[in-house]
């Protein structure tokens, strides 16, 4: 009888992709793959530890498996950042695997379900460095309208709030080759629209090619047939150059969309974050006048060390004038081995906290205001799934999974899920639209 193996994931989409194909490996080995803990033999807790928060949704995962009686492997993020304190805390746990070492995820299992004894397990390289292992079919976790691909892992930037350069090692890009070949069988597989992550897509290929080679892969990938859409997430703002910008303006199958987190506006706040510290108002027109209709997402960090009321106030009125279509707002999270962690005048958490609820109350303003224009236009849309009572859940080109707004249509006729299909839009609230799949 084959044994079953159950996974937990946390994180960001890359983590997704680390989890599938850990589960491909397994699978590969006759092992059953399962989301149900209760019938697993053993369970996977893939982690995060990106910022505290997240650390904390990690461990009390770990501890539910523990107290459930499970045999826990512990692998990515948390076990390469913690590993002798995390075993130190959870003394229970069997086994604990590296973030770059998940292609031993096969021997731990065996190990762990085999051993007679309470013998732990770690396979935790002390410098990682992050190859993607292409022979390695991802087992899906789940099947929809969208799947990621990670065209990228590693870090060569140094961001002075960020771990993952130390958790993930240098940047190493896949081949155009690797990623059209993933790509084609996702979309064989019914997938519509394609998410490209790294931890910044816009470096794509500089290891490899010598040249910054995004462009070049989306020209590849937009001769897929069959496939609807090609995404990209994670753009770094001194990457954006015009060749890019013009592959995401022509390409027909590459959305309007551009994800380019800028973490902050003020010149002295980015140089201390080690952030590229450039006018970001003439970067974003040059996206607006280059690709027509572009709808762009961004995030930033409030309450960085040092960070004054006046710092703060360019940040909010450079917010205010640029109207993003979307963005998101994080706390600064002091993270251990990091610039910033030893960096004086630390911000309070109230003061953070304050800041945080004033630029998204601004952002959600803006979303509304931007979201009404939409009403009495037709958009093309891809078909999510269908609510008990009818109604299609869809994303527009200006939303990415998981992380944006939705569209809810009435349709008289039957969808399909990763359909594009023309939705008469007539409501909006701050962050979903409303509309009608014309019959």
């Amino acid at each position: 009888m084959n044994k079953k193996i159950a996974l937990v994931n946390h994180g960001c989409a890359k983590n997704l992709v680390d989890s599938e194909l850990m589960l491909g490996l397994l699978a590969e080995k006759g092992y059953e793959i399962t989301l149900d803990d209760n019938d697993a033999d053993a369970v996977i807790v893939n982690t995060c530890s990106f910022i505290h928060d997240a650390e904390q949704e990690s461990v009390q995962s770990i501890l539910q498996m523990v107290n459930d009686g499970k045999k826990v492997i512990v692998t990515g993020c948390l076990p390469q950042k913690h590993k002798n304190e995390l075993k130190e805390a959870i003394p229970e746990v069997c086994a604990m695997i590296g973030t770059s070492d998940l292609k031993e995820i096969v021997s731990v299992v065996e190990q762990v379900l085999n051993k007679q004894n309470d013998e732990y397990v770690a396979k935790i390289s002390e410098k990682p460095e992050y190859i993607y292992p292409e022979n390695v079919k991802r087992q899906q976790i789940t099947m929809g309208a969208s799947s990621y691909i990670k065209v990228a892992d590693g870090c060569n930037y140094h961001c002075g709030y960020c771990i993952i350069p130390q958790l993930r090692g240098a940047y190493h890009s896949r081949t155009i080759e690797h990623v059209v070949e993933e790509a084609n069988e996702l979309v064989a597989k019914g997938v519509t629209e394609i998410v490209l992550i790294a931890q910044d897509t816009t470096s794509y290929g500089i290891d490899i090619y010598g040249k910054p080679s995004l462009a070049k892969l989306l020209e590849e990938l937009n001769k897929i047939e069959g496939l609807g859409w090609i995404r990209i997430m994670y753009a770094y703002p001194s990457q954006m150059n015009d060749e890019l910008i013009h592959a995401i303006a022509t390409l027909d199958k590459v959305v309007k969309y551009i994800d380019i987190p800028l973490q902050h506006y003020d010149k002295e706040i980015l140089e201390a974050m080690r952030r590229p510290a450039f006018d970001y108002d003439i970067l974003i027109k040059k996206l607006r006048d280059k690709i027509p209709g572009v709808a762009i997402r961004t995030a930033f960090i409030v309450g960085y060390p040092g960070e004054t009321d006046e710092q703060f106030n360019r940040l909010y009125e450079f917010v205010k004038r640029a109207r993003f279509d979307r963005m998101g707002v994080f706390e600064y999270s002091r993270e251990k081995n990091t610039t910033s962690y030893a960096m004086e005048h630390q911000v309070p958490k109230k003061l953070k906290h304050k800041r945080y609820k004033e630029l998204m109350a601004l952002q959600q303003q803006i979303s509304y205001e931007i979201n009404q224009t939409y009403i009495g236009k037709t958009l093309p849309c891809i078909v999510e799934g269908i609510t008990d009572d009818g109604v299609v859940i869809m994303r527009s080109q200006h939303d990415a999974p998981e992380i944006d707004g939705l569209v809810y249509a009435k349709c008289s006729r039957p969808v399909v899920p990763g359909d594009i299909e023309n939705v008469l839009i007539d409501n909006a609230d701050e962050y979903d639209l409303f509309g009608v799949i014309p019959d």
